[in-house]
């Protein structure tokens, strides 16, 4: 499954001019990165994101489960639809988008809680996010081209990656366990 966000993020981050959008799995690893000018809508940025790795839903098999792709409320969801389908007729058989939960005003009245109420799903792109920002070269934007913007992304994203690979790791029941913390 597939989470993707805005931050007003599919991840989306404004940063002198520059949305960086990025998929991640349900583990928050990242699946694709793209950044954008500021200036083009998060539909127009997720699709060319998805576009520019129209590939790998290309090469995936039909008869296995289709993919969910999870957005937040300030996508839509038809316009994405029928712009994906201009480009691979058949990505509707692929993947699935499902707008994620928000809880109501009443909801939250329920539970006794007011503002901001985080949702499971949606947390993984947040502590993603918060993972990517923690890289100094992304605090600011010198780059001059989008495509040394989305490597610069790629680099911290690795760098997050591999120092969750090299961390110590547990034996539990004879099994190695790689630490995620």
């Amino acid at each position: 499954m597939l989470v993707l966000n805005r931050k007003d993020i599919v991840s989306t981050f404004s940063t002198n001019g520059i949305k960086r959008h990025l998929a991640v799995d349900t583990l928050g690893f990242p699946f694709f990165t793209h950044c954008t000018k500021a200036n083009l809508s998060d539909d127009k940025g997720l699709i060319e994101m998805l576009t520019k790795n129209i590939g790998y839903f290309q090469s995936k098999p039909v008869n296995t489960p289709k993919i969910t792709i999870l957005l937040d409320h300030g996508y839509h969801t038809e316009y994405l639809r029928e712009e994906l389908e201009k480009v691979y007729p058949q990505i509707m058989t692929k993947i699935r988008f499902e707008l994620s939960a928000k809880p109501s005003k009443q909801e939250k009245k329920d539970q006794g809680k007011s503002g901001f109420v985080p949702v499971a799903a949606r947390w993984v792109i947040e502590r993603s996010n918060a993972w990517m920002e923690r890289c100094k070269i992304l605090v600011k934007n010198f780059e001059r081209t989008l495509a040394n913007a989305t490597a610069k992304v790629n680099l911290c994203l690795i760098r997050l990656m591999v120092k969750r690979l090299a961390a110590p790791s547990k034996i539990s029941n004879g099994f190695y366990m790689p630490k995620l913390n």
